[in-house]
């Protein structure tokens, strides 16, 4: 091969490899270009999602969810009536709990209900419900509203003019027993006494997950707390309206704190009178009072004194009991209760309630944080009028409550 054809080949081959190593230049600036494009899209998509779950993130701050999960089981012995058998029943309560803080001073706040049988309520022979949870038939059609499990939603702030000094306004969907007649001792039905007369006054009508307003106003030890409610309907069927005061001093003493509280409720006329003729208004007016006796002991009384002008089971309730902490066999997450309430008969008709007696004894283990386990036993006995006596009934109630508080 001669040298001229020697030295074109080397040309040839050198733009060959020239164009080609070009081409593969281009190639990977380009692919080079690509990835630096991708790189920035995924850098904005981060800042994106740091802004979007930062912003989550600060939301969920002001976000707290709680409730309580809960079930009973109960069995009553019963002597009246031969119709009259002794039977058992249980039943489960869940009542989760969404509260939104957005500011110190402000709350949103949603509790739920949600319930699996009616345990004994509505078929045991007594008048006072055995367990006053929250249950089934509770949770549905609330006060004849259309509306089931949707138990509270509110709006609430709170005014603070110094520390120990406090308005609260909260309007929505409450619930009166939120703001009146609490009781240290007795007054929770998931943790403490089990039957109604020792939760509440079983005769001051206090009205429950419905439209209405509450105020709440703390200047040191004083309180004083200003209900309204407008209820879908009663058990006529009439819609009415509820107002409730109570006023409170808190009492520190050498042995403990102590509550002590006056309550004045009233309705609209709404309820009828015993002849069914026309519709009268209730009131009552109830003292509620708690005091620590030492780390061991608690006592508490309700005395509670209603209106007869509209037809009712009760005039005049006694309530009253003890509290032995667990301190004193060293676990202080246990407790004993011990209750008993007298309730006088309104003895309005010829099948009225003569009176009732009821007596409840319960332990509460704490197992856990959130866990607890109650033994519970009730006496109860309803004695009617001479020409109902055929109806008067006794009996025990013994029961078995867990309950998950988160």
């Amino acid at each position: 091969m001669s040298i001229h054809k020697k030295i074109v080949m080397a040309v040839v081959f050198c733009m060959v490899f020239t164009l080609n190593a070009w081409a593969e230049s281009e190639a990977i600036s380009r692919e080079i270009d690509q990835l630096e494009q991708r790189v920035e899209e995924l850098e904005k998509e981060q800042e994106k999602n740091k802004e979007t779950f930062g912003n989550l993130s600060e939301f969920v701050k002001y976000v707290s969810i709680g409730g309580v999960l809960s079930g009973a089981y109960q069995y009553e012995w019963v002597n009246g009536p031969p119709d009259i058998d002794d039977q058992g029943r249980g039943a489960v309560s869940f009542q989760p709990e969404v509260s939104i803080t957005p500011t110190e001073k402000d709350e949103i706040f949603f509790l739920f209900g949600f319930a699996a049988g009616n345990g004994l309520n509505g078929v045991t022979p007594f008048t006072l419900a055995p367990w006053a949870a929250g249950l089934e038939d509770d949770v549905k059609d609330i006060n004849g509203r259309n509306r089931d499990y949707l138990l509270q939603a509110w709006y609430k702030h709170t005014f603070t003019f110094s520390e120990d000094h406090t308005l609260g306004l909260v309007g929505g969907i409450i619930d009166s027993t939120d703001y009146l007649d609490d009781n240290v001792y007795a007054n929770d039905e998931y943790t403490q006494f089990m039957n109604e007369a020792l939760v509440n006054g079983p005769n001051a009508f206090l009205p429950s997950w419905d439209i209405g307003g509450a105020a709440e106003w703390d200047y040191g030890p004083f309180g004083i707390r200003g209900v309204y409610m407008n209820v879908g309907e009663n058990d006529d069927g009439s819609n009415f309206n509820f107002y409730g005061t109570q006023f409170m001093y808190t009492l520190e003493t050498p042995l403990g704190e102590g509550h002590y509280r006056a309550l004045y409720n009233w309705t609209s006329d709404a309820f009828l009178n015993p002849e069914g003729t026309s519709e009268e208004r209730r009131d009552i007016f109830l003292l509620s009072f708690d005091q620590a006796l030492g780390d061991i002991f608690g006592a508490w009384i309700r005395f509670a004194f209603g209106s007869d002008r509209a037809l009712v089971n009760y005039t005049a309730a006694y309530t009253g009991g003890i509290n032995i902490s667990g301190n004193l066999w060293g676990r202080e997450q246990d407790n004993i209760g011990i209750g008993y309430g007298y309730l006088d008969g309104a003895e309005q008709t010829d099948e009225s309630l003569k009176n009732t007696h009821v007596a409840e004894a319960y332990v509460n283990f704490g197992l856990y944080e959130y866990l607890s386990l109650t033994f519970d036993l009730q006496y109860m006995k309803d004695s009617y009028v001479a020409t109902a006596s055929e109806n008067n009934v006794d009996g025990w109630i013994a029961g078995v409550r867990a309950t998950c508080e988160f």
